[in-house]
């Protein structure tokens, strides 16, 4: 794997470990393009596992996921992964990009508009079959879970907590949809996990203490908000060239 993606993947788990989410959204550019759509799935699913855990067990605290709306949408998760899938086998590595950009604007737009009032919980579902369909399309769950979360009214220690709680059983669900399927090309390299497993570690460790200051400083949506949005330039400009 070339240098550069390596860099991406630990800067994607600092920006994960500081914020909840990013690990894709910020590796998964340069791992398409370095891997291939398969390839790049089933490393990132390990790699971001390894995130989830060390979120949960490594911090010296008690998680506080919001567990009822993690289950509604890991519910609704499997048949979107199974959809994923068939996205992934079936259209170009471009074509899948410009769908999560387009994805994260929807869910901007969704935000804006709902004012501030809370999201319903009756969104949890389409939250949940739209991350089960990112998990194997493409691995950026995010953006549907974190809209989701972020219009509950949650803090951000719950928010970040929820999120990781969800990764950790989409990737269950994604491993499953891929292993029905039959899709073989999704098993990462032996080696490059084991050259990538400590890179992981070193990026989350990093962002370990941005995550304190920003809950503290009460700047951790808008922080997250400005995340999304460069999410969304940087795939429309990874479709682009």
């Amino acid at each position: 794997m070339p240098l550069v993606a390596a860099a991406a993947v630990a800067a994607g788990a600092a920006v994960q470990s500081a914020t909840g989410f990013g690990f894709a959204l910020v590796a998964a550019p340069l791992v398409f393009a370095a891997l291939g759509p398969q390839q790049a799935i089933g490393l990132l699913l390990v790699l971001g596992t390894e995130v989830n855990l060390m979120t949960l067990a490594s911090e010296r605290r008690r998680p506080r996921p919001a567990a009822r709306d993690c289950a509604v949408m890991l519910g609704f998760a499997l048949p979107g992964a199974v959809v994923g899938v068939a996205a992934l086998r079936g259209l170009d590595a471009v074509v899948l990009q410009v769908a999560v950009s387009v994805g994260v604007v929807a869910t901007l737009a969704a935000r804006r508009l709902a004012g501030g009032r809370r999201i319903p919980r009756w969104a949890a579902p389409i939250a949940g079959f739209a991350s089960g369909g990112l998990s194997t399309s493409t691995s950026t769950t995010g953006p549907p879970l974190l809209v989701y979360l972020l219009g509950r009214g949650l803090d951000p220690e719950q928010v970040r907590d929820s999120l990781t709680v969800c990764f950790l059983g989409l990737t269950v669900v994604s491993v499953i949809a891929l292993a029905v399927t039959g899709t073989s090309g999704a098993v990462p390299d032996a080696v490059t996990v084991a050259i990538l497993i400590p890179v992981v570690a070193v990026g989350h460790r990093a962002g370990r203490p941005l995550f304190t200051a920003l809950a503290r400083s009460h700047r951790y949506e808008p922080v997250v908000t400005a995340l999304l949005v460069t999410s969304v330039v940087a795939g429309l400009a990874t479709a682009a060239f």
